[in-house]
């Protein structure tokens, strides 16, 4: 085997490697994992046992806190709890 033919079948190896690559499908995995924290009120996103997105709003002038989850079949953010930040830490 000369160099010309080792170099053909190199580059044909990697021509098709690349060829398939191009259709495995290879996402990013989304985190929900953002604070925002403003004078009133702060939202925390983070990832269900479940497998869900769940979002926390806390109100922080009364010190209440509602929790929503997000459900992918329905498309639409439910309400899931409810209650007071001196109760949750307590």
């Amino acid at each position: 085997m000369n160099s010309k033919t080792l170099a053909i079948s190199t580059l044909t190896i990697t021509a098709l490697i690349l060829f398939i690559a191009q259709f495995v499908p290879i996402s990013p995995v989304a985190t929900a994992a953002t604070t925002i924290k403003d004078r009133d009120y702060s939202l925390a996103t983070a990832i269900s046992a479940q497998g869900g997105d769940i979002i926390y709003v806390t109100d922080n002038r009364t010190g209440l806190m509602a929790v929503f989850v997000w459900d992918g079949a329905r498309r639409s953010l439910l309400p899931r709890a409810g209650y007071s930040l001196a109760d949750a830490f307590r």
